[in-house]
Parts: structure tokens; sequence; C-alpha cells
């Protein structure tokens, strides 16, 4: 009986909500309404959208890859490179013509007992990549390919092909290769990795170590990572990544490749889910290039720059650390254009300048040639450039234009915010291996205690600028830290030179 009564409330509910469908246009407040009716049915509606928005968001994440896997295996191949390298390249015992253990070295040497071991012999590694166009251009990691003198590429199906080297970019490490195919291949195109946060699920496939076509999947820990590169912008994953998987795709959820799988950071070789994938983003303008004049051709400013500091910005008045300080402009487009060390970039072409960083990027990435706007801080006030870009590859980084000597004969020391500085001297030059040209101030002496150590100024550094202003001698220096302290600066900008290369450092201002 009690079964039957609990179905026959079920049939009454179900006539009920046959009757009084939750609909929006039933929710409506008409005249005679139950208001108690109409609370219930709001909450129930409430619930019911609820309840929807969270299954949709549980549907967000995937509860199998094998259809993704399945569509674009077809375009991911496995690299195997040979490369003749020198035999009995490890390191050689050498003992005299006769000893008793010149028997024992030669059979620890070449166990094997081979006439001929010190004959060149043939290495083989192993690699990842995927195709990217239907007529066979294949994306790798340099690193990969670099020094084969045979590489083969293995596809999904097992077939094998020879491949040519069309170009590579040691900077993000990326490679371009091309396979000639009897047909059209299956291929996978980039997506945009700017799209690509944290959270995101992600799909790695590649070689890992050897073992042929894999699978390994995980999230986007973290964007925008650096590791050594001035181009470096790689995704983070703990997608499993292993030797072997480098120059494989990470894939998003679209099937689109979002990553090159590059490197790892273990303490054992294997993977700890610490991966890092270079953006396609980077890729695909490497790529591009590579494509077409099988080089890298980037933009290039022609400025050494640095990060702005909370103390540097303090030192020249800037409202905040966003942008890029320029330390020296060497001959080159921005000289040319009439940027001035101590400038700060703060807009490139349209775009903002956040770091040193962003701004080489951006750089890079725009076209050689071109002529861009840029927007500079120059002592307070805004000025607006326009710089016509050179080529980055055909650069070098340029010395300095030489300046003519005019300090003071007689030498002085003085001790000044922890340094003990002296005008520079034909001994001192000499002494510190500068060019006759060089002018400033030299470090001598610096307090282990004091913030100018903290900051990394040591002895043989040479002070060139304070205050944004050329220092010829001492009283020049005591001349601008007066007027910072004047102006009510905490702290002053120096232009500290160490072999050639310059850096900005702001000290603090002592009292006395």
């Amino acid at each position: 009986m009690r079964r039957q009564s609990c179905r026959a409330g079920d049939r009454a509910a179900a006539a009920e909500q046959k009757e009084f469908p939750v609909k929006p246009e039933n929710l409506s407040v008409t005249e005679g309404a139950n208001p108690v009716r109409l609370f219930w049915l709001a909450t129930i509606s409430a619930f019911m959208i609820v309840s929807q928005s969270v299954m949709a968001q549980a549907q967000s994440a995937p509860s199998s890859f094998s259809s993704l896997a399945e569509r674009v295996s077809p375009s991911v191949v496995n690299i195997t490179t040979s490369t003749m390298v020198a035999g009995r390249t490890g390191p050689q015992g050498i003992v005299p013509e006769g000893s008793p253990f010149e028997d024992f070295f030669r059979e620890f040497q070449n166990p094997n007992g081979d006439p001929e071991g010190d004959r060149p012999r043939r290495s083989s590694a192993l690699g990842s990549g995927f195709v990217v166009s239907e007529d066979g251009y294949i994306v790798t990691n340099n690193h990969v390919i670099e020094g084969a003198d045979e590489i083969t590429i293995e596809f999904f199906s097992g077939k094998e092909l020879d491949a040519t080297l069309v170009g590579t970019d040691p900077n993000t490490d990326i490679a371009l290769l091309k396979v000639e195919a009897d047909e059209p291949l299956s291929f996978v195109k980039f997506g945009n990795s700017d799209d690509s946060k944290v959270g995101d699920w992600v799909m790695a496939m590649g070689n890992p170590l050897g073992q042929g076509f894999s699978v390994s999947a995980g999230i986007v820990s973290a964007r925008n990572r650096a590791l050594s590169g001035t181009y470096d912008d790689y995704i983070q994953t703990d997608a499993a990544i292993n030797r072997g998987n480098s120059g494989g795709p990470l894939f998003n959820m679209n099937g689109d490749v979002i990553g090159v799988n590059t490197a790892i950071l273990s303490p054992n070789g294997g993977s700890i889910g610490i991966g890092f994938s270079m953006a396609s983003n980077v890729v695909t303008k490497v790529v591009d290039q590579l494509k077409q004049f099988g080089e890298t051709r980037r933009g290039w400013l022609g400025v050494r720059i640095q990060d702005v500091t909370p103390d540097m910005a303090e030192a020249t008045g800037l409202a905040s650390t966003d942008g890029a300080m320029v330390s020296d402009v060497p001959d080159g487009p921005a000289k040319d254009a009439g940027m001035k060390s101590g400038d700060v970039i703060v807009s490139f072409d349209g775009k903002p300048v956040t770091d040193t960083r962003q701004l080489v990027r951006i750089v890079g990435n725009t076209e050689v040639g071109k002529a861009v706007r840029v927007v500079v801080n120059r002592n307070g006030n805004t000025e607006t450039l326009l710089v016509t870009l050179g080529r980055r590859e055909e650069t070098s980084e340029a010395v300095p234009a030489s300046q003519e000597q005019s300090t003071p004969e007689a030498p002085a020391t003085k001790d000044i915010m922890g340094l003990t500085l002296s005008p520079l001297t034909a001994e001192l030059r000499s002494e510190l291996g500068l060019a006759e040209s060089a002018k400033g101030l030299a470090v001598t002496d610096v307090d282990p205690a004091s913030e100018a150590y903290e900051k990394g100024l040591r002895e043989g550094d040479v002070i060139t600028e304070a205050g944004q202003a050329e220092v010829l001698s001492l009283n020049d220096l005591e001349d601008k830290i007066s007027e910072a302290r004047d102006a009510g600066r905490k702290s002053i900008l120096m232009l500290v030179r160490r072999g050639g290369d310059p850096r900005f450092v702001a000290l603090t201002i002592e009292d006395n």
C-alpha cells in the first residue's frame, strides 16, 4: 500500500507538472494567480536554470579525448635523424709508450677490438613534429634536427618519407621541414594561443622516449613563461612531456595547435608535470618567414633597454614602472630618429609597452622596413618619434659613438653614496681596458655595506651619466645630486657602464 501511495503521489505530481509546465511564459503574475503556487514555480525555475548552468560547465571537461586524438593523429609525425659523428669522442687515457697499462687502456677504449675504432660513425636521434599543410610542410624543434645529415618522417599509418630542411630559427627553437608525397597529406591548423587561459584542457602528442605515437592530456598551468631566449613566450602545461616529445604539437579541445612542445623542467630527465610549449602566435610568424625566405627577418629598433624599477621611476618622476628605459643608442634606426639614452619607451606602433621583454617581442614581430611611431617619455614630457625598422639578423650590437675627452687633468678621489670615485685618466683607462675616448667617473672601490654594492656596482665600473646628464667630474655628480635633492627626489638615476654594456641604476640620495 505504501508503494502504491508513492506511485499515486508521483502520478499526481506528474499531472500537476503537466498542467503547470515550468516555462518563462507561465511565470508571469496574472490577476487572480495563487501567490504560493507562483512562489514555488519561481523557485523551481531558478533551481533548473542553475542546474543547467552547472551541467553546461561540467560538460566543458571532456569525458574522453578519443575523438580528438583520432581526428588529429594522422597529422602528427615521428622524426628520426641520422648524423655522422667522430669516433671515440670521449676522454682518452694517455700513458707512456711501453707502459704496463698501455694494453689495458687500449682494450678499455676499444673493447670490440675494432682496428678502426677511431673512424666516424652514425648517430640517430628521435623527435616529433606535425604537418601544417597538405603539400608537406612539417614543423618541429630546431634541436631535433640540428646537425642532421638525414631526416626521416614516419606517419601514423606507418609510411615513411625523407624530409628536406627548409629553414631554422634557433632563437625560438623552431624548424620547418618539407616532404614530397604522392597525395595531399592530413594537416592541422594553428590556433590563437592568446585565447588559451590557465586551466584550459590541452592534449600533447608525440614520440616520447621513442615509444611511438602517444597522447597525454592536462591543463594550461601558466602563460607567457620565459626560459632563456629573447623571444620566449611559452605555455606551461602539466600534460606529460618527455624526451622525444620535442617538436610535437599541443592541442586545444578544438584540435588547433596552440603550442610546440619544446622543454621540460625536471630533476631526473622525466616528466614531473612542468612542460613548456612555444606559443603558436610566435611559431606561426616564424613558420611563415621560413616558408617564404628560408630564414627569419625580424624588426630591429637599435637600442639597449632595461626594465624600469620603482626607484628608477621615482628618480625620474615617472608615474609608473611601465615602459622600457633606453640605456644606450648605438648607430641604427632609433638613433637616426632622434632617440636618446634615458628615454623611456611607453608605446610602440600603437601598442602600450609594459616591460623590455614585451617590447623585444613586439619589435621582432614587426615587418622590416616599416615606419612605426614610438612614444617616449623624455624628462617628464612625451614625444613621438617615427622610426624605420632595420633587420635584426643583419646587425650586431653597435659600439657607442666615440666622444671627445674633456675630463680634468688633475685626478681626484671622493667617497659618494658608498662609492669611491675618480675621474678617468689615461692611467685608469689603460688599467680598465677602456678606449681613449671613454669619459666619466671610475669606481675604484665600493663599500660592501652600501646600497650601491647591493645593486651590483663594482670596482671598475664607469659612471657616465647622473640625473640623465653627462658627468665628467666629481663636481658634476655632486651638482646633479644637489639638483635632485632640491627637486624633492629621494634617489638619483645613474648610467653605469661595465665592459661597454650600459645599465641604469637608481641610488638613494644621502641626507648629508
